[in-house]
């Protein structure tokens, strides 16, 4: 396979990867499926757009390009580096570089909210968040603490695991296009071409 058409399937598959990521952390502005009274009562994380900038908008940029780099005609272009295939490919690996960057943010993000859990009330007053060195992830009873909203524990861990986990699939499939954009640099777009076409 020409390490274009590699890079278009990542970029196929990184597409509605970071719409997920977008979708779930728009989904947590709702606490518990349902309208917050003020910011105030919000998860603090869900502010800091992992899903939506990291995961999300900065995951679309390298989507892009990598469906982009199967566009070149692949045999055409054999043994002309004016062409500029092995810059193009070499382009490839500092967008993925940029694309692992903002999953990364989006993990470390994930990886704090799920430590410190999520705000909620534990009275009828005010918003707290009672579950500060994550000792509610082993212990289930503690999730009482949490008067409402409704399911807002499961709610939390829920979508931020889901951001945790894209956001790590989204690192490895950039780094397939770091060594696949690292072949393709070295050898050409399609190496195998240039064996046909002789």
């Amino acid at each position: 396979m020409c390490s274009g058409g590699f890079a278009k399937c990542l970029g196929i598959t990184l597409i509605p990867l970071a719409i997920i990521c977008i979708l779930c952390n728009i989904l947590l502005f709702f606490p518990g499926g349902e309208v917050a009274d003020k910011s105030d009562d919000i998860t603090d994380e869900v502010f800091y757009l992992g899903g939506i900038l990291g995961s999300g908008v900065l995951m679309i940029f390298p989507a892009l390009v990598f469906l982009g780099l199967k566009n070149n005609d692949c045999c055409g272009c054999c043994g002309n580096e004016s062409c500029g295939k092995r810059f193009a490919m070499f382009g490839s690996i500092l967008f993925a570089a940029a694309g692992a960057v903002g999953a990364g943010y989006s993990v470390i993000v994930s990886c704090l909210a799920i430590n410190r859990g999520p705000k909620c009330f534990i009275n009828d007053f005010n918003t707290t968040y009672p579950f500060d060195n994550g000792n509610y992830l082993s212990n289930h009873t503690l999730w009482e603490d949490c008067v409402k909203p409704s399911g807002i524990i499961t709610w939390h861990l829920t979508l931020f695991c889901i951001l945790l986990i894209t956001g790590l699939v989204q690192i490895g499939l950039c780094a397939f296009q770091v060594i696949n954009g690292l072949i393709g640099t070295i050898c050409g777009d399609c190496c195998g071409c240039c064996g046909d076409s002789d």
